[in-house]
């Protein structure tokens, strides 16, 4: 008889530590796997719990989270407004009261203007000064000229001599042109003609008009003013 162990017995061992190595290498291999998922985020589990960004105080759970905020409404400013369009200036009717500076050429026709000046000039080259004591005249200032010639010389006839109404009065048309002082309406009785102006009136030595061509002679005078209806 000899002391050998049974081969059962051997077999016995070798198996067992095949199992523990197996255990061992099955667990290494799951730990693995484990970190290697963790490593490349494939746990599918973690897909499905919530993203926490921190937790309240003493473990609690965070603060819900409003997701849709309602905003306030915004007034709109407007733009200031733009200044206000102004109103086409109406033109002055034929009736508008227009009034004149009487003691300047303002108002009168050009013609009478241009020659008037050109007299002046001539005749303080002379040593004689002509001034305008009564030039353009308004409407209403020849309407209260009227009246007034009408109380003084007592009828309407009468003052009309004088003073003519205003549709028919050549001061409010800008054609006439009182001058003074006494030394011009002489100069300018004798010189106007060479400048086409004219004494009209014989009863109104300071009342001068364009009646004539610069260079001829001035046509006859009149008596005195006539109105064309009463």
């Amino acid at each position: 008889m000899t002391n050998e162990p049974p081969p059962r017995r051997t077999i016995s061992v070798r198996t067992r530590l095949l199992s523990v190595t197996g255990v061992v290498a099955v667990a290494s291999l799951l730990i693995w796997h484990s970190q290697l998922a963790d490593l490349l985020d494939l746990n599918p589990a973690a897909d499905k719990q919530p993203v926490v960004g921190g937790s309240g105080p003493g473990g609690t759970a965070p603060p819900a989270v409003e997701l849709s905020v309602k905003a306030t409404p915004q007034p709109v400013k407007m733009p200031p407004p733009s200044k206000k369009p102004t109103k086409p200036t109406p033109k002055p009717t034929k009736s508008a009261q227009v009034s004149y500076d009487e003691s300047s050429d303002e108002g009168l026709t050009p013609r009478l203007r241009s020659r008037l000046k050109k007299a002046t000039a001539a005749a303080k080259a002379d040593g004689v000064a002509i001034s305008i004591t009564s030039g353009r005249r308004s409407v209403a200032k020849q309407q209260k000229l009227l009246r007034e010639a009408i109380e003084r010389y007592g009828s309407y006839k009468a003052a009309t001599r004088w003073v003519l109404p205003p549709e028919y009065s050549a001061h409010v048309k800008g054609m006439a042109v009182d001058i003074g002082p006494q030394a011009a309406m002489v100069w300018l009785n004798q010189n106007g003609w060479r400048y086409g102006i004219c004494r009209r009136y014989d009863n109104e030595p300071w009342h001068f008009e364009a009646l004539t061509t610069p260079g001829r002679r001035c046509p006859a005078r009149e008596s005195h003013a006539v109105a064309k209806a009463d």
